[in-house]
């Protein structure tokens, strides 16, 4: 990591990561993360284990991880909240995480993702 990475907010990093990806992850990434935003406005940005963008309040929300083949999108209390609409396709056997996994071409079910964004935020304050 070098002295500028190192001085970057997490914020910051996760722009960086977003550019760096270069392609329909660091899109899908992108609109993730607008959702998670437009969902929660107070979410606090963090960057964890060497490169992951995560999302707190009150603890944490879900994190955002981009593969070869796909954009993972771990919720961190996920088998605790109501999935009416099946969003969560990943780690389902799990007794706490959940997760849904965006591959090139999926749509966002952006009103049932910002409602499970704020599900888990709600989890969480209570």
């Amino acid at each position: 990591m070098t002295n500028a990475q190192q001085e970057q907010n997490p914020s910051q990093k996760i722009d960086e990561r977003i550019t760096e990806l270069g392609d329909w992850r660091g899109d899908m990434l992108s609109r993730i993360r607008g959702l998670i935003k437009e969902a929660e406005p107070d979410i606090v940005e963090e960057w964890k284990w060497r490169g992951v963008p995560t999302w707190y309040r009150d603890g944490m929300i879900c994190t955002g991880e981009a593969y070869r083949d796909k954009v993972k999108m771990t919720f961190a209390k996920g088998a605790s909240l109501p999935d009416p609409t099946g969003l969560f396709n990943s780690s389902l056997d799990g007794n706490v995480r959940r997760a849904i996994d965006f591959r090139e071409g999926d749509a966002i079910d952006e009103e049932a993702l910002s409602a499970l964004i704020r599900a888990a935020v709600a989890l969480n304050a209570s």
